[in-house]
């Protein structure tokens, strides 16, 4: 009698996708296979640790929470980080940063305002110019 030990079952892996992430801002995108039930979270995790391993510019950081994963092919929505990769069917994105609450646009405005109400001509020639006081 013949015997032979089954296989444990695995796991299914489900598919694997070859992913192209484009970073605004840097020479060419990033491609790197990922299980198509990861999560959108991870593959900007993910993107970014290949984007500083390869030493790309402009630094970006490691921070997730500062970017957002746009399919630029289905919707003009940035992707949820709870939402699954291969839910949309494409394979090609664009990973942004995020931009700032509108509240810290303003305050960096209002303070720009307050430091002088001069022309640029001004403040060039002031800055071309730099007096020493002696006081």
């Amino acid at each position: 009698m013949l015997l032979y030990k089954q296989k444990k079952s695995q796991p299914s892996k489900g598919n694997r996708l070859l992913i192209s992430i484009t970073v605004l801002g840097s020479a060419g995108p990033i491609r790197f296979v990922v299980n198509e039930e990861e999560l959108v979270a991870t593959v900007i995790d993910t993107a970014l640790k290949s984007y500083a391993r390869e030493k790309r510019l402009p630094i970006l950081g490691t921070d997730i929470n500062n970017f957002v994963l746009y399919c630029p092919n289905a919707v003009a929505e940035a992707l949820s980080p709870w939402e699954t990769i291969g839910s949309l069917g494409v394979r090609n994105f664009m990973l942004c940063k995020k931009s700032q609450p509108e509240k810290a646009m303003d305050d960096a405005k209002s303070e720009i305002s307050r430091k002088g109400t001069g022309s640029w001509k001004t403040w060039f020639n002031k800055s071309l110019n730099p007096k020493i006081s002696s006081h």
